[in-house]
């Protein structure tokens, strides 16, 4: 997959989702922009996920990535707040398929092992690999540095990513 591809990550989150998006060709990785999306506690459900779709559309409208990987969700103890991740990981999905990229998931482990080297590794880890390999990225936020680390992991993953869901989709 030769030349310039651009990426974007997204971390989703009921309350704040992140999201990084990046350029890579081959190995070489470059920060281009990152950010949240929040929606306001004290609204709807539905009036929440709107608030997400809507500024998931326009980070997809404005810096128009050619592909998009979202971090799997892990089941918590509570199925309450596993349930509205579930949701807010929907609208990580839909927004960037629904402009026709191609979405990719990743588990946590795996993004923490491609970033950090280790699938256990915690925030404060990631972030600092992040600002290493994106020089420039100064991602404010845990959710920015996490969407950066996903981006980073679909960058090094992508070609096995996208095969397997292209024989998924010609499967169905």
């Amino acid at each position: 997959m030769p030349g310039l591809v651009r990426l974007i990550g997204i971390d989703p989150g009921l309350r704040c989702t992140g999201w990084g998006v990046i350029e890579c060709e081959g190995p070489r990785l470059i920060h281009v922009a990152n950010g949240t999306v929040t929606s306001t506690q004290q609204a709807s459900l539905a009036e929440r996920l709107v608030e997400l779709h809507d500024g998931l559309a326009a980070v997809i409208a404005e810096f128009r990535p050619a592909e998009a990987a979202v971090e799997l969700t892990f089941v918590n103890k509570d199925a309450g707040a596993t349930l509205k991740l579930g949701h807010a990981r929907g609208i990580a999905l839909l927004v960037p398929a629904a402009s026709g990229i191609a979405v990719a998931e990743y588990a946590p482990n795996l993004v923490k092992k491609s970033v950090v080297g280790t699938g256990h590794a915690d925030k404060a880890q990631i972030r600092a690999m992040v600002a290493i390999l994106l020089p420039r990225s100064n991602a404010r936020s845990a959710d920015a540095a996490d969407a950066l680390a996903i981006a980073i992991t679909h960058a090094h993953h992508r070609g096995v990513a996208m095969r397997a869901e292209a024989l998924g989709a010609a499967a169905r």
